[in-house]
This record gives C-alpha cells, sequence and structure tokens, in this order.
C-alpha cells in the first residue's frame, strides 16, 4: 500500500461539531490512517512512493457514514433486486454504512438460532468484503422474544455489536424490554424502529413505547416512513439521551423541525444522519449527499455542520471508525467541488442553496477508490492523481 498526500486543499470539513473546519491544506496518510495534517510547507511527506491527490482548490471531508443501509449479504439488495448498490454509494461519498439489521433476507428466521446464525453470518462475510473499498458494519441483530441471556453472550463472544429492535414478533412492542437490556448488557448498540409501521407485518412504535424500551437509537425519528409527533419528538429530546436520526426516506418536514429544536436546545451532537435505504423509497447512492444538501439549505445550518452530523457524531455513537480528519483516524476522505454550472463557487456554498455536489475523488483507508463521481454531477475543480518518487 503506498501512502498517500491530500494537497491544495480549498476547505477543510473536520467532522467535528466543536470545530467543523480547519486551517490547513493538507492531509498526509501513512498505512490507511490519517498521519499528519496542516500546511503542506509543515506536514511531514513519507519518504519513498507516495501517491499524490491535488485537489486543486476543491473540499475535503471525511467520508459520509449511512447510519442506516439496509444491507443483507453481499452487495445485493432483495427488496430493490438491485447488484452492486453499495459500491454505486461510494460513488456517493459514502465510506461506511451501519446496518440495522438484515431485515430483508428472504424467509427472514425468528427463532433464536436462525436470528443469532443471521447476524454472525452477515458480520463474517463483511468482515471480508468491503464493496468500492467502503466499510460495511453488518450483523445487527433483529431482537426477538426468542432470544435468552445465552444468546446475547454467544452474539458479544463473535463480535456482534448491533442491534434493531421493531421487526420482531412481539404481541405488544413494550415485551421488548427485557431483550434490549440484555443486548446493552452485552455491549450491542440497540437502534429502535419509530413512528408507523414501515412494512407489512411490523408495528408502530410510539413515544411511550420508546421511552419503556430506552435504546441507545431512535431510528429514523423524522419517520422510516411516517414520524413520531411533535411532542413526542420533544419528549425524547428531553426526557432521554438517545441519539435521534434522521433519513432521507423520512418526512422532510418533521426533519427540519427537528434539527431546529435540536439546535436551540444544544442537542446537536445526538442527532445523526442515514438513507433508511434499500427500502421502498429504492436504491439511492446519493440519499446522504441529498440529506446533508437539504437540511443544509433549508435547515439554515452551516453545511460543515450538517456534514458533522453525518459523519463524525455517527462515528461516536456507533464507535466506528472514520468521521473526522484528524491524527489516527482511518483515512476516508471524500474530494468535492461546487457542481458545474452552480451559481455556488465550492462545495459548501453549493450545499447552502441546496445544490449537491460533484464529488472528483473518493478515499476509503488511504486508497483513491473513485475519481470522478458517476452518479454525482461533474465537479468544478477536478482533481488531479500523480505519484511521487
Amino acid at each position: 500500500m503506498s501512502d498517500l498526500l491530500v494537497r491544495n486543499i480549498g476547505t477543510l470539513l473536520s467532522g467535528d461539531l466543536d470545530q467543523p473546519t480547519i486551517d490547513a491544506d493538507a492531509v498526509v496518510c501513512v498505512d490507511g490512517v490519517i498521519s499528519a495534517v496542516g500546511r503542506e510547507a509543515e506536514v511531514p511527506v513519507p519518504e519513498g512512493e507516495v501517491e499524490v491527490v491535488n485537489a486543486r482548490g476543491a473540499t475535503v471531508a471525511p467520508g459520509l457514514i449511512d447510519s442506516h443501509c439496509h444491507v443483507v449479504l453481499g452487495d445485493y439488495t432483495p427488496r430493490q433486486k438491485t447488484v452492486d448498490f453499495l459500491e454505486s454509494y461510494v460513488h456517493g461519498g459514502i465510506t461506511s454504512v451501519i446496518s440495522p439489521g438484515e431485515i430483508h433476507a428472504p424467509g427472514r428466521p425468528h427463532e433464536a438460532l436462525g436470528v443469532v446464525g443471521l447476524a454472525i453470518a452477515a458480520r463474517s462475510c463483511f468482515a471480508n468484503h468491503s464493496p468500492g473499498g467502503m466499510r460495511v458494519h453488518a450483523g445487527s441483530v433483529v431482537l426477538e422474544p426468542s432470544l435468552e441471556r445465552r444468546h446475547f453472550a454467544l452474539l458479544q463472544e463473535a463480535g456482534v455489536r448491533l442491534a434493531k429492535f421493531g421487526f420482531g414478533d412481539y404481541a405488544d412492542p413494550m415485551d421488548g424490554v427485557e431483550q434490549v437490556r440484555l443486548a446493552q448488557e452485552h455491549g450491542i448498540v440497540v437502534m429502535c424502529h419509530s413512528g408507523g409501521a414501515s412494512v407489512p407485518g411490523s408495528q408502530p412504535i410510539t413515544t411511550d413505547h420508546l421511552l419503556a424500551l430506552a435504546p441507545d437509537v431512535c431510528g429514523h425519528i423524522n419517520g422510516g416512513p411516517t414520524s413520531l409527533p411533535d411532542r413526542g419528538v420533544l419528549q425524547i429530546m428531553e426526557e432521554t439521551r438517545m441519539a435521534m436520526q434522521i433519513v432521507q426516506a423520512g418526512n422532510l418536514s418533521s426533519s427540519l423541525r427537528i434539527l431546529r429544536e435540536a439546535g436551540r436546545r444544544g442537542a446537536l451532537d445526538r442527532i445523526v444522519i442515514g438513507s433508511d435505504t434499500p427500502t421502498g423509497t429504492g436504491v439511492m447512492p446519493l440519499g446522504m449527499l441529498k440529506t446533508v444538501a437539504e437540511l443544509s439549505s433549508l435547515g439554515e445550518l452551516d453545511p460543515a455542520v450538517v456534514w458533522a452530523l453525518a459523519s463524525g457524531n455517527c462515528a461516536d455513537v456507533w464507535s466506528v471508525p472514520g468521521g473526522r480528519v484528524v491524527v489516527g483516524a482511518v483515512a476516508d476522505l471524500v474530494v468535492l467541488d461546487a457542481p458545474w454550472g452552480s451559481q455556488a463557487e465550492e462545495a459548501l456554498g453549493a450545499l447552502a442553496i441546496g445544490d449537491v455536489p460533484g464529488i472528483s475523488a473518493v478515499i476509503c483507508a488511504g486508497r483513491v477508490r473513485v475519481g470522478r463521481s458517476r452518479n454525482t454531477p461533474a465537479a468544478t475543480r477536478q482533481v488531479e492523481v500523480v505519484t511521487w518518487n
């Protein structure tokens, strides 16, 4: 693996809410990890062969983390009968995805051993498979009443760290408190469905259910596709410490109200972004970018702050690599610019007026995996990639 230098950066996003931009024009990556961030004249460039990405004044940001992406096994979505969708998502600036449960697996099991087996198999498969270079955090166990403490111990031993509540065979969602607590006791982050039912056979999850279940993440609080009522959102915000997930497949009007209220209450650190695709909404390679553009332009937030909700915040809530431009972080980066023909002059300006930026490079673990994106508009400034010896 050659080392990497990204230079001539116009604007550098950090993925950190407290300091959303960094005064630097160069990032150095060694062995897939960010080793230096600063001014090019001052950062240590590794000796030997170095791949050099000339950003030519464009914006560089941490790769987006889609916190709600419906993977199953392999780069295939049974719901939409589409292959290679994850590789296509990399062209949308997404360098990691988090599974909310492999619920679209045909014939998904409900008995304990099948549930445990599916989660372990999905996690193990994607540990050895990186479509387009992205990191897939799969193997999210779907909580079922058949699961007992011994099953969670087995899941923990196998490295399963994700769970989803909302699609199990519970007569009443309140009956799931035991499994949620057992999962949390075994180091598993629990995301809970919220709002109206999303697929046949599932149930609405109300605010009262959420308060009793007390998951770590209130999934698609803006709707998947039907949102919680405003009063319920305020209760979650005031009475819990749950992370609150906003998704592309939800209710945009609700998203904007939630974002404004979280900003007013100093709770932006609890907001995370996901696409909630592929589902009935479809395959959306630009789902995360589109959400960032919508929330930036209509939510009247600094686009660099919104980007942090879709990167660093997601990394924090799920304790996954990437999400920030900082020494020691996994080198997952996106080079983007105003789309060709936009009235904006650079990427943040484009996002602020609702334009989807053009991507000219996506870097996963220190390797350039995508050049000019096949899914975004063309970037005004295209990167140049050369090798220094």
